[in-house]
Formats: C-alpha cells, sequence, structure tokens
C-alpha cells in the first residue's frame, strides 16, 4: 500500500494549525503570587528590555547586551546620538522620497504637475493615455516603496534601535495616511522632517512641527481653516466671498491636536475650546502653488512652476515617455511653458515644511482657551496655543499613559503612569527623561508583564525578519502581509492611528495570514527577503518566553525544514 504524498506545504499548515488552537486561549492574564518576587535574572531582564525597546532581538544580541551591561545599553539606546550609523543606512534617509522638501515633492510628484507634463508628451492616442497613466502610477508607487523601504531596512538593521521604535509610536500618535490625497506625496518627508529628529526630544518641538508639516495640515483639513465673514478680523479679499474651500472654520484639526495629540479625550476640554483653538488656526495652510491653490492659471502653470533648475521628470521617466514615442518633447515642453508663463514664481512660506501662514485668512479676534485669553496678533497665537497644551498637566498623563501602554502592558499601573507624568512636566516634555523614568521603574520589569503584550503585525513582521536576521530587499511581499493582516504601512485611515494592543490584532483571520507568512520566511521562499537563517533554535532564543513543552514537542516531530516556521507561528513568538 502506498503512501500518500503531503506537500511541505501541506505538512507545515497542520503543524501550524495545531499550535493555532492554542494561540487564543494562550493569552491570558498571568497571575503572580504574592510572595513572588519583581526581580528576574539577568538574562530575562535583558530579553524583556530588547523585547521593549526593539522589535525583537537579533540572534546571539542577548548575550552582547549582558556583556556590555544593561544600564549602558539603556543610555546609548536613549541617546541615539551617541551611535554611529553605517553608511548604508545614513543613506536611507536621502532618498528622494524622504530627503526632499514638500514644496519639491509636490512640484515634482503633485498629479497635476505630472498631468500637465504628460499631456504635452503625448498625442492623445488612447495607448499613450494608458501609458501615462503608467507612468504617473509607477512615480506615485516609487515614493510610497522608497518610503516603506526606508522604515522597514532601518527597523531591521539599524542600531540606534529604539530610536526606530519611537518613530512608529510618534508616527501612529500623530498619524497621517497617504491614502488622503496629496498626502501620498508627502508622507516620506512628514516621517522624516516631522517626526523622527524629535522622537526622543522635547514633545514641544514634535508638536510645533507636526503642527506646520503640509501632511498634517492637508491630512486633518486645516489648510482649508479660514475666519467666518462675520468675524471682527480687517477687511480683506475674502471678506464675505467664501471662495472656492476657504470659506470658513473647518474644526477638524483643532479637535484632534487637543482629544489626540494633547490632552487626551478626558483632558477637561469644551466644545468651545475647540471652536477657540480652531480660530487660532485660521489662515495656517500650504503655500500658494504647492499644494494649497491660489497663483495659478491653470495645470501647465502649476508644471511651469517645478522648473526650477530641476528636471521634473527623473531619467527612468524621461526614458519611460520616450518608449511611448516622446523621447523629444520633456525639454521642448519646459521651453515652451518657460516662455508661455515666465520664469516660476517663489514660493511663498516654509519649504522645510511646507506650510504657509496667509493673513488675510487669520481671526485676529481676541480668543479664550482653556479659561486664557489669547489675543489676537497673527501667526504667534499659534506658537503659544501649542506652548500651552504641550506643557499642561493634562498632555502629561495622556502621552505618559500612551508610552506605558506601549512598553508595559495594555492597561498600565497607575503608579507608573503618574510617575512618568511628574518626569514629563518637571523635564518640560523631555521624552528621553521620561522614558529613563519608565525603563527604571519597578513596574516595568514586573514578572507579570513579561511576554505580556501581543505583538501588533507590523512588530510580528519585524521581529520574524530581526530573529532569521534577514534583509529586505523588495518590500512588496512584506508591505502586502501587513495589507492582508489589516495593518497597510502608511495608510491608517483615521487620525488615531494604529493601536497596539491585544484586543486590537488577537483574532483567526489575522492568525491564519501570521501563520502562512511564518510558513514563507522560515522555509526561505520569501521573495525580496534575503534570509540569513531558518535555525529553530536561533529564533527561539529571540522570544522573550521560553517554548513550552507543546511547543517544543511539536517542533521535535516536525520535517527539518519546517521547524523554523513551527517555531515563528508559535505562540511565544507571537507576544513580546
Amino acid at each position: 500500500m502506498t503512501e500518500k504524498r503531503v506537500r511541505p506545504g501541506h505538512i507545515a499548515s497542520l503543524c501550524l494549525a495545531a499550535l493555532a488552537g492554542a494561540l487564543i486561549t494562550s493569552f491570558a492574564p498571568a497571575v503572580q503570587s504574592k510572595d513572588e518576587k519583581t526581580d528576574v535574572d539577568i538574562e530575562g531582564k535583558v530579553a524583556h528590555v530588547l523585547s521593549r525597546l526593539t522589535f525583537g532581538a537579533k540572534p546571539g544580541q542577548i548575550e552582547e547586551v549582558e556583556e556590555e551591561g544593561l544600564e549602558n545599553y539603556l543610555t546609548r539606546q536613549l541617546h541615539p546620538e551617541k551611535i554611529t550609523l553605517s553608511e548604508e543606512i545614513e543613506k536611507l534617509g536621502k532618498v528622494e522620497a524622504r530627503a526632499k522638501d514638500p514644496v519639491y515633492l509636490f512640484l515634482n510628484y503633485g498629479r497635476p504637475a505630472l498631468m500637465a507634463l504628460a499631456k504635452g508628451n503625448q498625442n492623445g492616442s488612447p495607448k499613450e493615455d494608458e501609458a501615462v497613466k503608467k507612468v504617473i502610477g509607477e512615480y506615485q508607487r516609487k515614493l510610497y516603496e522608497e518610503s516603506a523601504l526606508t522604515r522597514i531596512k532601518r527597523a531591521t538593521e539599524s542600531p540606534q534601535e529604539l530610536k526606530e521604535v519611537m518613530t512608529d509610536f510618534w508616527f501612529n500618535h500623530f498619524n497621517i495616511s497617504q491614502e488622503k490625497g496629496l498626502d501620498h506625496v508627502w508622507i516620506g518627508s512628514y516621517e522624516e522632517r516631522a517626526i523622527r529628529p524629535f522622537v526622543l526630544s522635547k514633545f514641544r518641538d514634535m508638536l510645533g512641527a507636526t503642527a506646520h508639516h503640509s501632511g498634517m495640515l492637508f491630512y486633518l483639513d486645516n489648510w482649508q481653516n479660514t475666519k467666518d465673514p462675520g468675524s471682527s478680523a480687517p477687511a480683506n479679499e475674502l471678506e464675505g466671498k467664501k471662495r472656492g474651500r476657504f470659506s470658513g472654520i473647518n474644526e477638524n484639526y483643532a479637535r484632534e491636536l487637543m482629544e489626540l495629540h494633547t490632552l487626551g479625550v478626558d483632558g477637561g476640554y469644551t466644545q468651545k475650546d475647540v471652536q477657540e483653538l480652531a480660530r487660532v488656526l485660521t489662515g495656517l495652510g500650504l503655500p500658494p502653488g504647492a499644494g494649497g491653490g491660489g497663483n495659478l492659471k491653470n495645470s501647465a502653470d502649476i508644471t511651469a512652476m517645478g522648473m526650477a533648475g530641476q528636471a521634473m521628470l527623473s531619467k527612468t521617466g524621461r526614458d519611460r515617455l520616450a518608449e511611448i514615442g516622446g523621447a523629444a518633447q520633456p525639454e521642448r515642453t519646459r521651453r515652451r511653458l518657460v516662455r508661455e508663463y515666465g520664469p516660476p514664481p517663489q514660493i511663498k512660506g516654509n519649504r522645510e515644511l511646507g506650510y504657509y501662514f496667509d493673513k488675510n485668512r487669520h481671526d485676529f479676534g481676541d480668543k479664550v482657551l482653556l479659561g486664557q485669553v489669547i489675543k489676537g496678533e497673527g501667526e504667534a497665537e499659534i506658537e503659544k496655543v501649542l506652548d500651552l497644551l504641550a506643557r499642561h498637566p493634562a498632555t502629561a498623563r495622556h502621552i505618559s499613559y500612551k508610552l506605558a501602554q506601549y512598553f508595559v502592558a495594555d492597561s498600565p499601573p497607575k503608579s507608573l503612569v503618574e510617575k512618568m507624568s511628574k518626569r514629563f512636566l518637571d523635564s518640560d516634555g523631555d521624552i528621553a527623561a521620561t522614558l529613563d523614568t519608565l525603563f527604571h521603574s519597578s513596574e516595568f520589569y514586573e514578572k507579570k508583564y513579561r511576554g505580556a503584550k501581543f505583538k501588533s503585525p507590523y512588530r510580528y513582521l519585524l521581529s520574524s525578519l530581526r530573529a532569521t536576521n534577514s534583509k529586505v530587499e523588495d518590500p512588496k511581499l512584506i508591505l502586502g502581509f501587513l495589507k492582508q493582516t489589516g495593518m497597510p504601512l502608511y495608510q491608517c485611515l483615521t487620525p488615531d492611528g494604529y493601536k497596539n494592543t491585544k484586543e486590537a490584532w488577537l483574532n483567526p483571520d489575522n492568525l491564519l495570514n501570521r501563520l502562512n507568512y511564518a510558513t514563507a520566511l522560515g522555509t526561505g521562499r520569501c521573495p525580496g527577503v534575503k534570509i540569513g537563517h531558518t535555525d529553530p533554535a536561533m529564533i527561539a532564543d529571540a522570544c522573550t518566553q521560553d517554548l513550552s513543552s507543546r511547543t517544543i514537542q511539536a517542533v521535535k516531530e516536525a520535517p527539518q525544514n519546517l521547524k523554523a516556521p513551527l517555531v515563528l507561528g508559535s505562540p511565544e513568538f507571537m507576544v513580546y
């Protein structure tokens, strides 16, 4: 009697399914006996620290940190400027999607500019129309994949590990989505200019940078926020006209600025405070001709504005257009537009962050916010209210709670939140100082919190890459995994960002997608990923918890090439 042949993939699925049944029930809250000491052995302590300050331990890293000394490691990570980066890592921040300012990105990659240029480089046939659309789509994908690959490679390979973890935390805190209009152009710039420089410095600095970056101004609609025609402000060209989108107060950003970014939903503010803050923020928007409308005759004029000493399309784009019969036309088009419209006008506003304050749209009346009078003096009002919000005790509690939830437990201990809130206020919102209090607290090291957090799809993906010492060369497959698990990178539509709690991610569909991915990675069949190793013992060493007897038995009984997938799909690898 011949045996029925079973493909390795089916064996993996069966073995993983056996473990999957235990996943949902294996995350019950740990119970700590009354006489149990909170101190853990040094190896367990280091494993716990690495599970929280990084996206998962790499092979041999626990031993390396033990040798270096845990305190030395913590100090280096809290002050990443002391950590030298390789040339390869340094280059990641220099890709166009991240290194260029928002004005440049709009002029070169905004759909109006690309469409205008495309119309000058084709003869109007359906075939050429499709080819041009493909060029535009390729440019938009280029920006997204550049930003995504940079984020993932830094998170898996950079020695500034806490900085990468905090980039994830703060991006979700100040979330914008590339799915909203022009933000697909600005998403990389937003992270690079408004988030990353400040993730371990002063909260007030990051609050100001996010408030002024074109990505946030567009995402939460403050670029449209304009004084009501009946306000007490001086007469101006927009008074009573309600021109286009600039037709009155827009409260979207003001509301989220208090509810999500600073005070928190229970921060003691009222709807009246939201309205007053929105009045303060009137006129803070995008530069005319660089996302904010105005000063443009038509789409060709937009194109003309992008030609000051720079090629509108890269060599790749010119070659692509050449394939559809327009080899010599891009340069002719540029010359024609300059002849017709003259040199590109000077863009108003701040290029670094891509904002423009239009005093003609600002409400200069006095406001009362959180009981304080804000005199109507224009742009200076914005800085005063950001100071007020950043230094408010409710903000200290809100930020401290979110950090404690991210690093300790889904329901963090109140005692820890109180300690962190005090340090936040005493240090004028110093993020590194607040984290220093967290990482040296007794609560952080309690045994009941070790392995008590459930990995989000993003953290699970990164921890698997780190545990196998793998490098991502093409992000398409792993971006697909994140999309399948409900966490597509840079695409959270709601302003509260992605959650980091077990409740948000522990469900059967999510687990099935993880197990399928674990099979592909663990068997070395993950396109675009250069696998470092598939040694199950080394992967197990990266787990915060020891493997259970059930997992060990399943791994022992599995074929050799399926042992790594079983560890990657185990309950122990799902937590940190």
